[in-house]
């Protein structure tokens, strides 16, 4: 009875996400709104948050520090054009994953009801960070296109880089929400993890700046491969390895897979904890 009432195949998720993509939408549209509700600047947080962190880095790192990128001092505004992607796709999956441990806790009432979707609560707040990190692109790509005059061919591949990275998220951001009801711990955790996933990874620093030997496990990173995509496609009109990022699609969704059956095989127990 209860594995028929919560289909734990990624099939039906398709088929409950096509059914109710207009909850959906009301449901990202309502996170996004309400997460600037009564203050001043409303929606321009989503792009000042990003921009006075760059800053903050760009300095500490670019200035203070005199980081060097791929051997050689870059000026501050190249340094924070290299810098930004990497803020960008951390922010992204910080901001998922910091979220979804509570995701279900936060609604005791949509607990209750078997005939609500909550499967589709993880999947808002990794909608909602997406969207926050396409506003961030759209910038971004805005002073490439001023400063770099122009856009390289291989900036068309930026979707199909995105998206096995979203996907990724989307099952981490399932398995965490659920444990979020049965280890309240687990929201102290994530946040810990983030950060070191930011510094884990070549966010401040290109990944050829490691020594040889600890480059393979650099990437194990899940953020390694797509930020460096994104700065090849993007920035070093590169396209990507299509290789390393078909291997990367497939464990994508094969974790947003087990993720979903995770989600759906625990849920039955949901209501007796909420």
């Amino acid at each position: 009875m209860v594995a028929a009432r919560f289909p734990s195949d990624p099939l039906s998720f398709v088929r409950t996400l096509v059914a109710q993509h207009e909850l959906v939408r009301e449901l990202v549209r309502g996170d996004v709104a309400g997460r600037y509700r009564g203050s001043v600047l409303g929606l321009l947080w989503s792009l000042a948050s990003p921009l006075l962190l760059l800053a903050a880095f760009t300095f500490v790192f670019g200035t203070v520090f005199q980081a060097r990128w791929g051997g050689a001092t870059a000026g501050q505004g190249e340094y924070a054009l290299l810098l930004f992607p990497g803020i960008l796709l951390h922010g992204l999956m910080a901001e998922a994953v910091t979220r979804a441990p509570g995701l279900i806790t936060a609604v005791p009432n949509y607990v209750k009801k078997v005939v609500f979707p909550l499967e589709l609560l993880p999947l808002m707040a990794v909608a909602s960070a997406l969207f926050h990190a396409l506003i961030g692109f759209a910038v971004l790509i805005a002073v490439l296109l001023v400063v770099h005059d122009g856009l390289p061919a291989s900036a068309v591949a930026l979707p199909l880089i995105l998206l096995p990275y979203v996907v990724l998220i989307l099952g981490v951001a399932w398995i965490l929400a659920a444990l979020g009801v049965y280890l309240r711990d687990i929201t102290q955790v994530t946040g810990l993890v983030t950060m070191l996933l930011m510094f884990l990874s070549p966010v401040l620093y290109p990944a050829s700046a490691l020594p040889a030997q600890y480059r393979p496990w650099l990437w194990l990173n899940p953020l390694t491969l797509p930020l460096e995509e994104t700065r090849s496609a993007l920035i070093a009109g590169q396209w990507p390895e299509w290789q390393a990022l078909v291997v990367y699609t497939v464990i994508a969704f094969g974790v947003a897979s087990v993720g979903y059956w995770w989600f759906q095989k625990t849920r039955k127990g949901f209501a007796d904890v909420v």
